[in-house]
């Protein structure tokens, strides 16, 4: 792939639609699995645009992908890294979360947390490839929520 073609911006109020149709394509193979929609799907991301870091990936002007941090004191928390089913397969998934380390990074935070359904197993290979490590278990709408993290070298302030 072209890098020149890829671009990342963070999101606006304008694109509050944008996300939350990215995010419904990206989550929808998952609902028959949980027999509901993922909780990213069922989000206000008007609302998350205006409150956290959302962060969009465009390849050759088309949004492919898209990651919602929210800062901590401690940590940055990833509460969606979602990409369209189109462009799946193409690396971006990993482009963000080496992001979300580098923002991790230059904000003076040490770890990167996330979350994830204990059923995505996919999810948890992915992760886990990429260093994350299972932090524990929480038991949620009648499943169970995986925890993990990554130390990450904050740079100093």
């Amino acid at each position: 792939m072209d890098e020149s073609q890829i671009t990342l911006r963070r999101a606006e109020p304008a694109d509050a639609p944008a996300v939350g149709a990215l995010t419904r394509a990206a989550y929808a193979k998952w609902v028959p699995l949980l027999g509901r929609e993922p909780k990213p799907m069922t989000a206000d991301y008007a609302v998350a645009v205006r409150d956290h870091l959302i962060h969009l990936l465009f390849v050759a002007g088309d949004l492919a992908a898209l990651v919602e941090m929210i800062p901590q004191p401690d940590h940055i928390l990833i509460e969606n890294l979602a990409v369209s089913p189109d462009f799946q397969g193409g690396g971006h998934g990993r482009r963000l979360m080496g992001h979300v380390e580098e923002v991790a990074a230059e904000s003076g935070l040490g770890t990167v947390r996330l979350y994830t359904n204990k059923l995505f197993a996919a999810n948890l290979r992915f992760y886990a490839q990429l260093g994350y490590v299972v932090d524990g278990e929480e038991a949620f709408k009648g499943g169970y929520l995986v925890h993990m993290s990554k130390r990450i070298a904050a740079l100093p302030a």
